[in-house]
């Protein structure tokens, strides 16, 4: 389409020389190229970013390092995450629903086999597949699939390597509310020790994620690194001097923000002119009547988490300068995502429980669902809903090797648990029905290496359960229901932003998407929310 090419001229314009740079790596010497045969893989997910947080799908947040990897690669416009972070987590590492690998819902034991809070031993993880086709495997950043028995922490779950956080996040300068950082199986900080000065997550993850690439260079093996940033789920902490660069910047309101953000989103064609922008979250206050001192510290607030995000490109940089060093750039495959929408927790305003300055190390706080509604642009509802604003995911994928059509959209709906079949493709690399004795589940997600090429992904459905919410996608139809809600129906390809319910006027197909979304909650172990935990009768 004619709108769209020109938008993407104007995203490749608007990257500048630095796109042209990583463009140019495609011409780099034979000698230069790094490892031959199979390529290394990199992921990385950021926690509670909502769609439209960074430059490339619309975003004010300056993200020039993300933005050129798209620039020199490809954004995926239909993209999907399970809506919750360790639910994520689990697909992501699986290539399975997360009911069946025993994290239906977060990492607490309800005793039912879809809830037991660790990965299953009926699933394998990416790891866990690709160390014996000889990658060198690990992990830098947040695990949270399972952290109160070291047989569930990563060097037990494939990986050569992990420095990171078992537990989920909850810190940026120093751990808290007993969370640790761990080298391996040992325990490297916790809020018992003294910090090295500048010490900040982000910096941390990515530092150690180049030692481990460097240690992988060096034995001369491909690798998979999963970087998983904490950033920017709250607490709202960050570097000051990254804070002040965005102070001010959204004194221009949630409303406004919105509707520049969808602007910009339907200029580069990753949203349907058609699709209107959803209304404002209805509990949200209009901007204009928001009293002038809470417009001060929700604009720091905002200002906070954009330096988050801003901190994290910042170290995307880094690391792929160090792969350009060591040659190894032009054979990475990079894939970059988001674990589920905007986080709405704390309500409009957000939640602040405060000892120190907003946004030091002794702050919690977040930045609430005003906010929320802006990162989840133009989509309505947050993480924990399965609704487009809870459930859609930027992606991102690079690989100068192997993708020419630089810059451009795909359209292909894709899911977080095609990633295992997406790596293994790349990697030529069998999906195995045993491990250690153990029968595998058949593998649920399907390769997106096609849609590198622009080739469809076939698949009868996707389908989503989070805490009573469910949803099933099937072509164009989606079927969702916000807990304890009815069922809800929407065509996707003309109103994606889920503005006008189909169910009464299609009933039948209303019916047949039910039908298929029983069928595969029976299969997957979801158990009717909420969960009560399993007695020796159940």
């Amino acid at each position: 389409m004619d709108t769209t090419r020109q938008s993407r001229r104007d995203f490749l314009k608007r990257v500048g020389a630095g796109a042209a740079a990583l463009a140019g790596l495609d011409r780099l010497p034979a000698a230069l190229s790094g490892q031959p045969g199979r390529p290394n893989i990199i992921l990385v997910m950021l926690d509670d970013m909502g769609f439209s947080d960074i430059g490339c799908y619309g975003s004010e947040i300056p993200t020039p390092n993300i933005d050129r990897l798209a620039a020199n690669g490809l954004r995926f416009t239909q993209f999907y995450n399970t809506a919750r972070c360790c639910p994520t987590r689990a697909s992501l590492l699986t290539g399975l629903y997360s009911h069946q690998t025993g994290i239906g819902q977060m990492t607490d034991d309800k005793g039912w086999p879809g809830y037991r809070g660790f990965l299953n031993r009926n699933c394998v993880t990416i790891a866990e597949v690709l160390r014996p086709a000889g990658y060198r495997t690990f992990i830098a950043g947040k695990w949270h699939v399972g952290s109160e028995n070291k047989a569930w922490w990563p060097l037990q779950r494939g990986f050569d390597r992990f420095f990171g956080v078992p537990e989920g996040g909850g810190f940026y300068f120093k751990p808290k509310g007993g969370r640790t950082v761990v080298l391996d199986n040992n325990v490297a900080y916790d809020e018992n020790s003294t910090m090295p000065d500048g010490w900040y997550t982000t910096d941390a993850f990515t530092d150690y994620g180049i030692t481990f690439v460097e240690e992988a260079v060096e034995r001369r093996q491909p690798f998979f690194f999963y970087l998983a940033y904490n950033a920017p789920h709250w607490p709202l902490q960050a570097i000051r001097e990254d804070i002040e660069r965005h102070r001010g910047r959204y004194m221009v309101g949630w409303d406004a923000l919105r509707q520049q953000r969808h602007q910009r989103m339907t200029e580069m064609g990753l949203v349907d002119e058609g699709w209107p922008l959803s209304p404002r979250d209805p509990e949200a206050s209009a901007w204009e009547d928001v009293p002038q001192e809470k417009k001060r510290f929700m604009d720091w607030k905002m200002a906070i988490y954009a330096a988050q995000i801003e901190r994290v490109d910042r170290n995307i940089g880094r690391l792929v300068r160090r792969l350009e060093e060591l040659g190894v750039f032009d054979n990475t495959l990079i894939l970059f995502l988001a674990d589920n929408g905007g986080c709405a927790e704390g309500g409009i305003w957000g939640f602040d429980r405060m000892q120190g300055q907003l946004g030091s190390s002794d702050s919690d706080s977040s930045y609430g669902q005003s906010w929320a509604n802006a990162s989840d642009t133009p989509f309505k509802l947050y993480k924990h809903w399965v609704h487009e604003g809870g459930i859609a995911s930027p992606l991102i994928a690079h690989w100068p090797g192997r993708i020419r059509d630089k810059g451009a959209l795909r359209h292909q709906v894709g899911h977080v648990i095609d990633l295992m079949a997406t790596c293994l493709d790349a990697a030529g690399v069998e999906y195995p029905t045993t491990h250690q004795g153990n029968d595998i589940l058949p593998l649920e997600g399907k390769s997106l290496v096609p849609a590198f090429n622009d080739k469809p992904v076939e698949r009868e459905a996707l389908y989503w359960e989070h805490e009573g919410n469910r949803a099933v996608r099937c072509g164009r139809w989606k079927l969702v229901s916000k807990y304890p809600g009815d069922w809800e129906l929407y065509d996707l390809e003309a109103d994606r932003t889920e503005l006008r319910n189909l169910a009464q006027e299609h009933p039948d197909k209303a019916e047949e998407l039910r039908q298929m979304y029983d069928r595969w909650a029976r299969r997957c172990g979801v158990r009717p929310w909420p969960v009560k935990k399993a007695t020796a009768s159940s």
